[in-house]
């Protein structure tokens, strides 16, 4: 398909480039979503209740990677640019600097997880058995917040720099440990005792543990960035400003989108726990078929930034556009994807009958709702945010999720009590209802 729209040798190479650098983030995407899929089918062994106890605490994982997210963007923005005049100091300046802020927001989440969790899972459920089930579970991975705050942002700053097939090794080897651990910890192997949830919860911080550990390693060996958390303290204010100035917009659009599908499921743990069952493998399913997408579009601002930092302002104009081809050929082959494997995950998962129900209807919503995701993700996230506009997502968002899609789902939820699998449909109209103004700016700024 992609070589029907290759016009000349300059068209070619410019698209190698393009999908050399992401195929290393379609790699690690996989393994990310790996461990998600492989916590949701180890877990359907132990039972429902565990499948749905551990969707719902991981909201609040979810909503401290959005922060990771929002803060890794202005890492990238920056570093990206600084790379384009292999201005290697400064890239590190800007790492710690972003530091300051993961670290606090780790903090942030740590604490009440570890002292507070009956309270964090109240928000999402009234069910005593899920709240108690997902108690354990925070509790244990509150204390792995800070190491992998520090890692994430470490690749955030390696990826900007294009040395992404060591984060690929690394997110591999942790991935194949968690799978490890958690068979161990969950079923009681080799005379451990059999923890369940809390051995999930387990694993994944010892993963993120060792993880931290091997982000040490390579910074002292390979030399690329150094990773030293002694310069925490060093003061650059003009790096700062700029800093904020890029990341407080794209961490606020993270944020405001995060929250809001954190509200989402707490809509559906309010409704039904069958449907949160049904949405924790949903959500499995469409991460693994959106992984070109959302590769496609985490590339997108690494490539047209080191173009914009390198002054090659034209050139950034026409991978913007390769990058929305590719992202629209891997959103139909996403969706394709989904809607073949959905007969083997009904047959592999074992959920009540009301919840296997929802999940069919659910994935088959799903084989359409990735593609406006990855169109808004690439182009928001990717395209607008390399080219210094984060504010543009912020308020898109803002006026979306929160003026449009939370209030919507609530009442249709709460107030007009419709169905189950209408009220989810609803809250999928999101990524469809923003796209034509985010389509509208990309035509005013090219045009």
């Amino acid at each position: 398909m992609l070589s029907l729209l290759v016009k000349n040798e300059k068209e070619r190479r410019a698209y190698g480039y393009i999908i050399r650098l992401t195929l290393p983030i379609v790699i690690q995407n996989i393994f990310n979503s790996a461990v998600s899929s492989a916590d949701v089918i180890m877990l359907n062994a132990v039972g429902q209740d565990a499948i749905s106890a551990v969707s719902l605490a991981s909201q609040y994982s979810n909503i401290l990677l959005t922060i990771f997210v929002g803060l890794g963007s202005g890492v990238s923005m920056l570093s990206s640019q600084y790379w384009g005049k292999k201005d290697v100091l400064t890239i590190e300046r800007v790492q710690n600097i972003a530091f300051r802020f993961t670290l606090s927001a780790s903090l942030i989440f740590a604490l009440p997880s570890l002292f507070f969790p009956q309270v964090m899972m109240g928000f999402y459920t009234s069910d005593s058995h899920l709240i108690a089930l997902g108690s354990s579970y925070l509790r244990i991975l509150g204390m792995s917040h800070l190491f992998w705050g520090i890692s994430e942002t470490y690749f955030y700053t390696l990826r900007s720099i294009e040395k992404v097939k060591i984060c690929t090794a690394v997110n591999i080897f942790t991935f194949l440990l968690n799978i490890s651990l958690n068979a161990l910890l969950i079923f009681g192997f080799l005379g451990l005792p059999k923890m369940g949830v809390a051995g999930v919860a387990l694993a994944t911080a010892i993963s993120r543990f060792i993880q931290f550990i091997l982000c040490i390693i390579i910074s002292h060996k390979e030399k690329y960035i150094s990773l030293n958390l002694r310069k925490l303290g060093e003061k650059h204010p003009l790096l700062m400003h700029d800093f904020i100035h890029l990341s407080l917009p794209a961490l606020g659009n993270c944020l405001i989108w995060g929250v809001a599908f954190s509200i989402y499921t707490a809509i559906m743990g309010h409704i039904s726990s069958d449907l949160v069952a049904a949405n924790s493998i949903v959500t499995v399913v469409r991460n693994f078929g959106a992984v070109f997408c959302y590769a496609v579009a985490g590339s997108t601002g690494i490539y047209i930034g080191k173009d914009l930092g390198a002054g090659k302002l034209k050139e950034a104009e026409e991978d913007s556009r390769r990058a929305l081809i590719l992202v629209m050929i891997t959103g139909i082959l996403g969706g394709f994807i989904i809607f073949l494997i959905t007969p083997l995950v009904l047959q592999l998962t074992d959920l009540s009958s009301q919840a296997s129900l929802y999940l069919k209807s659910m994935l088959y919503i799903n084989c359409i709702y990735i593609m406006g995701g990855a169109l808004n993700g690439t182009l928001i996230n990717g395209i607008f945010r390399a080219g210094g506009d984060s504010r543009f997502g912020l308020i898109c968002d803002i006026i979306d999720m929160w003026v449009y899609a939370v209030p919507l789902g609530l009442f249709a939820a709460f107030v007009w009590k419709l169905p189950p699998l209408l009220v989810y449909l609803l809250l999928c109209t999101d990524e469809f209802v923003k796209l034509p103004w985010v389509w509208k700016l990309i035509k005013v700024k090219n045009g």
